[in-house]
């Protein structure tokens, strides 16, 4: 069994800030890649030798409550849907210390051949990988 990182810690540096100083709405998507490369890439090895990749095709994203300077982030990552040629993740970004929720978004990827760049059906071996994955 593997052991999966479900969630990622981030402190809110000065240079995550905006004019406004709070984090700036695109620091949170780069906050949530942080988090799926965290949980995914103890998969990376296995999908590189059979050329396959995930690449993202959508995320929605809702702000919830801006995040400050020296605030501790936690994210959570979870499996929202798997399916034949895609995969859906759920991700939180909560304040550390009240549980407060910040962001939630939906990620939405395509399995793809890395040689040919088309999207192909999530074979079994991955599919078992992901079914590791912490569920929603």
């Amino acid at each position: 069994c593997l052991m999966l990182k479900n969630n990622t810690e981030i402190t809110v540096r000065g240079y995550h800030l905006d004019l406004y100083r709070h984090v700036n709405n695109a620091r949170y998507l780069e906050f949530l890649e942080e988090a799926r490369w965290n949980l995914l890439e103890k998969y990376l090895e296995t999908a590189k030798e059979s050329h396959l990749a995930f690449v993202i095709v959508n995320i929605n994203i809702d702000y919830r409550r801006p995040a400050t300077l020296g605030d501790i982030l936690v994210i959570g990552t979870s499996l929202k849907r798997l399916g034949n040629k895609s995969l859906t993740l759920t991700q939180s970004i909560n304040l550390k210390e009240s549980g407060t929720a910040v962001a939630r978004a939906d990620v939405t990827m395509v399995a793809i051949n890395t040689l040919t760049g088309e999207s192909v059906t999530i074979d079994e071996q991955t599919r078992g990988l992901i079914n590791y994955l912490p569920q929603q």
